[in-house]
Parts: structure tokens; sequence; C-alpha cells
């Protein structure tokens, strides 16, 4: 299927192919029928990526703040590679969707397979929607009417926050398409309506719903306007759909407005507020959040649940369905707001329009011939027809092609050789983008076309934590070798499944699949110094290992127990491993300390020490903080042995101190050591050889780190 992406590093906007999209068990797969481009939010998303990077970082100066801190701690080389693969993440464009259902997920109810639904899905022959995010379209409906609902649910929970009555005066500052469906839907409610735009083609449209308005090019007051048109009362409200940097609109809102106006910020505006505008007035301002509660939720859009009807009346489909029977009972006209149609195949077109034409408007896109969901090669696209597999080598599938494998992982691989053969990733976005520039043979949504292909040997998985344990077991049960990015798995019953299918298949194959974990830090080249240095050490080594990982948020992922394990097994088992391998011997004792309850700290796991017993008498403590600043280095390793010090900053700079022939080794940017740890499990692979990290370590590793995190979440 076709699917239109932009570039925002290059600035390019592709019509590309990738594969038809997995059905989320919460949600629907939609052929689309027709499609609306934003005007607005795609125009300022093509412009950014066309823009050179000087003007990038001036649109986002706290985007630079960050970039110029992270310089300083990762250095100059390593930062700009982060940069720049952020900015080559291929974006979706489009959220304004019509379609026919295909498919629905296990958990969806309310929808079925045929039914004409609205959502906020991208531009694309087919999207992969959750079902808050869907509603069912009126028969009275037409396809090309429904694409502007989401647009109208945007102005419509302005509308909601404003809470107008009937008589009301309101004014609406910017008539896009968002601002020309407020003031319909407020004409609906039986307000007054006073538009102010430049445009005077919006002007027009304006009056033609009804609106009094202001033409700004012309030089006309705002200010004077609103207060003639509220007969010098001030107006009850004002709603701002403009763009612009500017804080005048804002301005303009508070001077034209009543004691105890109501201002409702729905586009984007500067916020240089002037505090005596608000305060004599006692005026309330506040920004409206796209199409209504439920937004930016992931409970209610990822995971399908739905708020109470009876306590949020209002959620983001509810308000899809509200527009839809305005729409049906033919109180939105929408036929003026369309100035140009576009079949799906000339989608670029389209957007060269909306970059070159000023004055266009509602652009639609048409989808004619969408290729049918059939066989399972919908759900694969070919990159590269002209790969040669050779067999006594690995030949790898990746399942994921998120940050972490498109920045990190894959080109690693790449550089140690690997035959790069499918990625899947479950939208086929990241992994037609990520395939085709590192030369996979297809990209794929199904993990079944790594599992099934008999022509791949080995399984990359670079996925969500709680999906590493069942895929493991899946790839070696497949009689495949597997590289899975830490943690192994979430739990110790996990763990014992894993362990027991392993020393299974160890009798079954003359060749048994093997295992390793992206402990990349052992590889790294001032580890294998410090390992060379500790070697003629025979006393009991101490190590202090601070981990300075910066605060997440608590609903990330990440944090959830059940999805991404919490960040002691998801991240901090990089340094359990670490010091199991720089003492070299079996960890016999863990012992885990958090930091305390607190009103303040949703999470507290994340701010922890953990110290570890060895059996040679070692030991050691790792300090894994998100409470620290970003100024100091985000990883220390400290190694106290023989009457020295070995000291490890951020993996750039090792220092000895005390410790005979060695004082330092620098690098000039970070390694970290992604690179040696793929080409040393490639390498075990093509030669036949025992696995870089052994079997049983990889098993005591994730054993410990599950301890210690429940040793954690059960303190109080």
């Amino acid at each position: 299927m076709k699917q239109i992406l932009q570039n925002m590093f290059s600035g390019e906007t592709r019509l590309v192919t990738i594969p038809v999209p997995k059905t989320p068990k919460t949600g629907v797969l939609i052929k689309s029928s027709s499609s609306l481009i934003s005007i607005g939010t795609e125009r300022m998303l093509v412009e950014f990526g066309k823009a050179n990077m000087l003007d990038k970082a001036r649109q986002q100066p706290e985007k630079v703040k960050m970039v110029l801190e992270k310089v300083k701690t990762d250095g100059l080389a390593t930062t700009i590679d982060a940069v720049r693969s952020k900015l080559d993440q291929p974006l979706p464009l489009g959220y304004c969707n019509v379609g026919i259902v295909l498919e629905t997920g296990a958990e969806v109810y309310g929808l079925k397979a045929g039914d004409r639904v609205v959502s906020n899905g991208s531009h694309a022959e087919m999207v992969a929607v959750s079902q808050n995010l869907c509603a069912r379209i009126p028969d009275t409906v037409s396809d090309e009417t429904a694409a502007f609902t989401v647009l109208g649910s945007i102005g419509l929970e302005g509308i909601r926050l404003a809470a107008p009555t009937l008589g009301e005066y309101f004014v609406v500052t910017g008539l896009g398409l968002i601002g020309l469906l407020t003031v319909q839907l407020l004409r609906t409610h039986g307000c007054r309506v006073l538009g102010i735009d430049f445009d005077p083609a919006k002007l027009e449209l304006a009056r033609q719903f009804g609106v009094e308005t202001v033409d700004l090019a012309q030089g006309e007051d705002p200010v004077e306007a609103g207060m003639a048109f509220s007969k010098g009362r001030g107006v009850d409200g004002v709603l701002i759909t403009a763009s612009t940097k500017s804080s005048d609109p804002v301005s303009q809102a508070a001077r034209m407005s009543r004691q105890r106006g109501r201002i409702i910020l729905v586009g984007v505006t500067g916020l240089e507020l002037n505090r005596a505008d608000f305060y004599e007035k006692e005026l309330s301002f506040q920004v409206s959040c796209s199409y209504g509660p439920g937004r930016y939720d992931s409970s209610y859009e990822d995971q399908g649940r739905d708020y109470p009807f009876g306590y949020v009346r209002w959620t983001e489909q509810r308000n899809f369905e509200a527009v839809l029977d305005m729409m049906a009972e033919g109180r939105l006209d929408i036929q003026p707001l369309i100035s140009h149609r576009f079949s799906f195949s000339d989608a670029v077109a389209a957007y060269q329009v909306l970059s070159d034409d000023r004055h266009a408007f509602g652009i639609l896109l048409e989808y004619r011939n969408v290729e049918q969901k059939g066989d399972a090669a919908a759900t694969r696209v070919t990159l590269n027809k002209k790969v040669n597999f050779t067999a006594e080598s690995p030949i790898c599938g990746f399942i994921g092609a998120g940050n972490y494998a498109s920045r990190i992982l894959i080109p690693a691989f790449v550089k140690a050789g690997a035959q790069l053969h499918t990625i899947v990733s479950s939208g086929g976005v990241s992994a037609a983008h990520h395939g085709e520039k590192n030369g996979f043979q297809q990209a794929a949504t199904d993990v079944e076309a790594v599992f099934a292909d008999h022509e791949i040997n080995t399984v990359v998985i670079v996925t969500r934590h709680n999906t590493h344990a069942r895929y493991v077991i899946k790839a070696l049960e497949a009689g495949k070798h597997v590289f899975v990015e830490k943690p192994l798995c979430l739990t110790l019953e996990e763990l014992d499944t894993i362990k027991e299918c392993f020393v299974s298949l160890q009798k079954d194959f003359a060749s048994p699949p093997q295992v390793m974990v992206g402990f990349n830090r052992r590889f790294a080249p001032q580890i294998v110094k410090i390992k060379e240095l500790l070697a003629p050490v025979k006393q009991p080594k101490v190590f202090i290992m601070t981990m300075n990982a910066g605060a997440i948020p608590a609903d990330t992922w990440i944090q959830d127990k059940a999805v991404g394990g919490g960040r002691i097994i998801g991240e901090a088992c990089h340094y359990i491993d670490l010091m199991r391998y720089l003492a070299g011997s079996e960890i016999i004792s863990v012992q885990a300390r958090r930091m305390g309850d607190h009103p303040t700290l949703e999470v507290t796991e994340d701010k922890a020490a953990i110290t570890l017993g060895f059996a040679d008498g070692s030991f050691g403590t790792i300090h894994y903080l998100a409470n620290g600043g970003k100024a100091f280095p985000k990883e220390r390793i400290e190694v106290f042995a023989g009457d020295a010090v070995l000291q490890l900053d951020n993996f750039r700079k090792l220092k000895g101190y005390g410790w005979q022939g060695f004082k330092k080794m620098n690098l000039m940017w970070q390694d970290k050591g992604q690179g040696a740890c793929a080409a040393a499990f490639l390498e075990s692979i093509a030669q036949g050889t025992a696995m870089p990290i052994p079997f049983e370590e990889l098993i005591e590793v994730a054993r410990v780190s599950i301890e210690a995190d429940e040793q954690l979440r059960q303190q109080g």
C-alpha cells in the first residue's frame, strides 16, 4: 500500500510503499476513501522540514538547549548523530481520514467490518486506528464532507471550554478551516459571531455563514470592532484559531472582552500576556487540547478504555459524533471550504500546492483502486530484489524498527557485515523507511514473516520489553539464533521457560540455536581496557557504578511494570551485567534500597542503590538515579583494586589513579560497545563458536535484575 511521509531532515515529501499495518487488538484496520490535508498543521510541518538546520534551531530553542547539554556530556559527534537520526525518522502526515472498516481487533466493540467511519488516521491507503478515535458516519453524510470531522471537533472542543449560551457575543480570530468550522458551530449554538483575519477570501466565506468580519489587511482595529460588535459591553468570549508567533491575538482578545470574559486558545500564538488586561477584568484564559478529553491518554487512545458517559459526556470520539450529527442535519456547510481535489496517487503534487499557493484551503485526497486486504503478502513489501544471501552466514530478521534499532543497532549490524533479510514494525512506516535505507530485502508488519521464513537463521528482537520472552522462545523453537535487546524477560516465570526451552533444544539440534542479550557495555573499548588491567589483580575488587538516568514520566511504557518492567529490569540490568563481567565471579547476594515514598514522587524505584556480592569476595554498588542533573555525566564507573582506582566518565574519559603503567584512555566520541557487541555475536554464529556472553550469565543477570526490582517494590 501507499502512504505519504515527510522527512524532517531533508524536507522531502514522498509517497512510499509500505506493508499494511497490523490491526491493533483495540482498534480497526480501515481502507481509506478520502482524507483532508490540514493546511495549518501540515503546511507548518512541511515548511519546517524544508528549513535549513539553523532555521530549524531558531524554531525550537528549547531543543537547542537540550542539544547543547548533550554535547557537554556525550560529545559533539555523538550528539550530531543523535540529532540527524531524530530528524531522519519518517513522519506520517495527515489526521483527517474517512474509509471503510476492513478488520477489527479482538477487543473491539461497537464497530464491525463494512462500517464507514471517520478517524484521525493518516494519509494512507490503509490505516490502523484505535476504536476510540473512530466514529461511524451517518448515511446522509458524504465522504468528502465527513473528512472535515476531525478539524471540526478541534473547534468544537474549544467551544465546549468556552461554554457559550444562546445570544452571547463571540469572536473567532483566525479564519482557517478550523476557524470557519468554529464560526458555524457557534452560530448553531445561537451565538452572534465576529470573525477576524487578514485574508479577504476567508472573510467572504465567513460572511456567507452569517458572520460579521474584521479585515486586518485593511487596517481595521479588532478591539474597536469587538467593542462595537458587542454594543460597547465587551464580548462574552474569544476563540483564537490563528497560528502566529505574535502575542497580539491574545492581547486583543483581552482588551475586547467583557468583565469575566472567556478566552480559549485553539491555535498557536505567542503568550506574552499583560497581567493588567486579565487582572482588572478577571478574565479566564484556557488552552484547548485538540479533539477533547482522552487526547494523549494512552489508556483511552491505545488501550481502548472509554471514559464513563455519565462523568465525561464529551470525549474525542463523542465530539466526532457530534460534528457528524451537525453535518447530517445540514448545520455545517462544507462545500465552500473545498478548494482542491487530488487523486491520492498525486499526493506529492497536492503538497506542492500546499506550499506554493497561500490561498489553498480545503485540499482533499481521493482514493481509488486501493489495494485490498488479501493474502499475507499484503503485510510484506519487497525493498531490494537484488539481495543474495549466503546460508552459511547469519541472515537476520529484525523485529522492531524504533529509535534505538534504527540509530544504533541496525547500523552496528550493517558495519559488522550482517545479511539483512526482513525488518518488522507494527505500523510498517519505520520498517519500510529504515529497511530501504539499510539494504533489507523486505519490510513487514507481521512478526511471523520472520519466524516462518526458512531463509532467516538469526532473529534480532528490539521491541517493547513485555514481548521479549515470547519472541525469544518462538525464535528458538524455530531453530533460529537470537539477539535480544535487554532485558531478556520481565518475570522469573518467563526466565524459567526460556531456560527450559534453551536447554531442551541443545539436544534436538546438531548446531543448536544460541541466545545473546545486547549487553553492549562489556564490549566498549574502555571496559575492555579495564578488564585487561584488572586481570592480574587477585584480591577482591570494589565497584561503584552511577547511572544518572534522568527523569521520565510515570506514564511512559518503560515505567509500566507489565509492559516495560520498570527501569531497574529495563535499564539498570546493563550495570548488573557489567559488574558481573568485571568481577569475573558469580553473584551470590543482592540488596536493593530505593528512595522512600513521598507525595511529590509518583515513581521511587528509579532512584535506588543495588549492592551486589560476588563469590570471590568482591562487591559493588549500582546507583541508578532519576533525580540528578544533566550537567553531571550520565554514566560513571569506578573500580577500587590493588591500591589503585580506575574511573570512567560517560564512556569517553578513562583515568587511572595510582595504576602502574596506566594514566588515561580518552576517546574523541562516546563508544558504548554496540558495534563490537554486534560483531562478536555475528562472528560466533558464523564460526560456530560459543556466544560472547555465556548463557548461564545471561540467566544469572536476568534473575538478579528481577530480584532487585522485587525488593524495591516491596519496600514502604
